[in-house]
């Protein structure tokens, strides 16, 4: 089931659209605090988002900027603000279609169905791990964290998501050295230790401190 985010403050028509695509089998949530878009969009990690232009606090095109620093998500904007200077902005500003207002909810659909087909019919659907404000993106293997990106090696990316995956459960060390290197060679057991000491000194650097618990004699978490 595709998740898509509705970030609209006309409560009427984003309930309308909501209803709508929800009969077509969508998981549809609304945008209610518009201060912490950016939250939500993490939280629910949808699949699509369909953004007015005209908000509370910041505009469509400030909050697709944000957006895009995080995800390539396809985005719709939906808005009367449909003259030809705001098509171009919205398009140049990273959204993938527009829709003006008003508009038939089957054009919506039938435009939002392929949009969906384009990004993810031969592609796995992106995916966000949020913890303690750092957004780990699946889809690129990135590290976000306050606008900034952490350079990561493959190791550093692994040991994350698999931390992060299992966000408030202890991951033994042994779990971690099968999933990091699991073609069957002998990896020393310290080199585990050296590849999360680099990883904890990178995230100190960053600004992330005490990011990964050690519990001693069980493994490694980050705290839920």
């Amino acid at each position: 089931m595709y998740k898509i985010l509705i970030v609209e403050d006309d409560a009427i028509i984003a309930n309308s659209i909501k209803k709508c695509l929800e009969n077509w089998g969508y998981d549809v949530e609304l945008i209610e605090d518009f201060n912490g878009i950016i939250d939500q969009f993490v939280r629910f990690s949808p699949q699509l988002v369909l953004m007015d232009i005209a908000l509370p606090l910041f505009n469509g095109y400030h909050w697709c900027t944000e957006i895009r620093k995080l995800s390539k998500v396809p985005i719709i904007f939906i808005s009367s603000n449909s003259d030809n200077m705001n098509i171009v902005m919205a398009m140049n500003m990273g959204g993938d279609d527009f829709i003006a207002k008003p508009f038939d909810l089957n054009v919506l659909v039938a435009k939002v169905q392929a949009i969906l087909r384009r990004a993810y019919s031969f592609q796995g659907e992106a995916d966000l791990l949020e913890y303690r404000g750092a957004i780990l993106n699946l889809s690129d293997a990135s590290l976000i964290f306050q606008e900034q990106k952490v350079e990561l090696t493959k190791n550093d990316f692994r040991i994350l998501k698999i931390l992060m995956e299992n966000k408030g459960k202890v991951v033994s060390r042994d779990q971690m050295m099968t999933r990091l290197w699991d073609d069957n060679c002998f990896v020393d057991d310290n080199t585990l230790t050296v590849n999360i000491a680099r990883l904890r000194k990178k995230l100190d650097e960053a600004g992330l401190t005490e990011f990964i618990t050690t519990k001693k004699g069980s493994g490694y978490l980050v705290e839920d």
